[in-house]
């Protein structure tokens, strides 16, 4: 792992931990970039006409690195242009249950459409308070992110895996943002019916690109009636007119998705398992080092698997001294956020820990 910091130049001049806010740009897939624009700068049009063919194989990609189909995979921008389609296609009378704090661009989007919304609690038992809501509000739909934004607390996956099968009924949607690309996962075998992400963070494909997967038969049932009679009748080209189309409108771009799928396989070849276990031993250090500072709330330290994410005790004034010793980190809810990769160290976590005893 210590090999491949030195594709990621930002890290020889900062501790890096803010993944969470962005993943970071590497030196091959630079490469990769400055040689599809020069193709495009070449070719023009010419360089375009076997976008379609590309974009498949993309969608191939995504669908063997998490474990579903690509028939069943779209493409989008990002997670929140693509969860709000989905919504779109949803009847307002459903009842969707949400987590109470989660990423507003899960929240705010359903909160805002006249949905009948529930809550459950993000807390140290929150597995168990959202069983508690299905029960009380018997909800239609869950929609939630598999790692909270804020604080790092992680949806058991086992949990949710159990959940769809005491409750077959209920549409289960989750966000991978703060997820895909930390841990080997199979959709397939998840539980979870949607499953949808942004590629900018621990995929570290870069901005402007993002996929839905979907379990089968799931397309047909969150899309409008009334676009399936027009899609029958039209005499359109299905690329405007298929189920996924409603998703994959326009001119997707070749470099953002490109650049996805290039960092799929780079996560490919150094081994996901890899990269989940080196994750694993840096979380379980920082954790135990960010509790003998008495940093980390409650919640987080009663629950036995956390994610890649801490929010630790903090100020604006704590915020700016890290940066100030080249520490990049996030002010976010009411600490300041710490995100781990591969790219991360043992000694990444030392130093935080050093200049954060200097601080006190």
């Amino acid at each position: 792992m210590k090999n491949l910091r030195k594709e990621f130049p930002v890290l020889t001049h900062t501790t890096y931990l803010n993944t969470a806010a962005s993943g970071l740009l590497y030196d091959s897939l630079l490469n990769f970039r400055q040689e599809h624009d020069l193709d495009f700068l070449i070719g023009g049009s010419i360089f375009r006409e076997h976008q379609f063919d590309f974009l498949c194989s993309v969608q191939k990609t995504i669908a063997e690195f998490l474990g579903g189909s690509a028939d069943h995979t779209v493409l989008t921008p990002n997670f929140s242009l693509g969860f709000n389609t989905i919504l779109n296609g949803i009847e307002k009378n459903k009842k969707i249950l949400l987590l109470d704090g989660d990423y507003p661009s899960i929240n705010f989007a359903v909160e805002n459409k006249e949905f009948d919304v529930c809550y459950a609690t993000i807390n140290a038992a929150t597995e168990q308070n959202i069983e508690e809501a299905i029960k009380k509000y018997n909800p239609d739909i869950f929609a939630f992110s598999l790692v909270q934004y804020t604080n790092g607390i992680a949806i058991d996956l086992d949990f949710i895996a159990d959940l769809k099968v005491r409750y077959p009924d209920i549409l289960i949607i989750a966000d991978g943002t703060q997820f895909c690309g930390t841990t080997v996962f199979n959709f397939s075998t998840s539980g979870i019916d949607i499953l949808g992400c942004s590629g900018y963070k621990w995929l570290l494909g870069g901005y402007g690109n993002g996929f839905i997967l979907f379990n089968t038969g799931i397309l047909d049932q969150i899309t409008p009636t009334s676009y399936i009679d027009a899609s029958v009748q039209s005499n359109h080209d299905l690329s405007y007119t298929s189920l996924q189309a409603r998703f994959q409108c326009g001119h997707l771009d070749t470099l953002n998705f490109g650049s996805l799928q290039y960092s799929m396989n780079f996560l490919s070849k150094i081994g996901v398992l890899t990269i989940q276990k080196h994750i694993e031993e840096l979380c379980r250090h920082a954790k135990s080092e960010f509790s003998k500072l008495n940093l980390l709330e409650e919640d987080v330290l009663k629950r036995k698997k956390h994610s890649t994410i801490f929010n630790i005790q903090g100020d604006k004034k704590l915020y700016t001294y890290l940066r100030e010793h080249d520490i990049i980190t996030s002010l976010r809810g009411q600490g300041i956020r710490i995100s781990l990769h591969f790219y991360n160290t043992i000694e990444d976590i030392e130093k935080i820990v050093k200049v954060l005893y200097r601080y006190r």
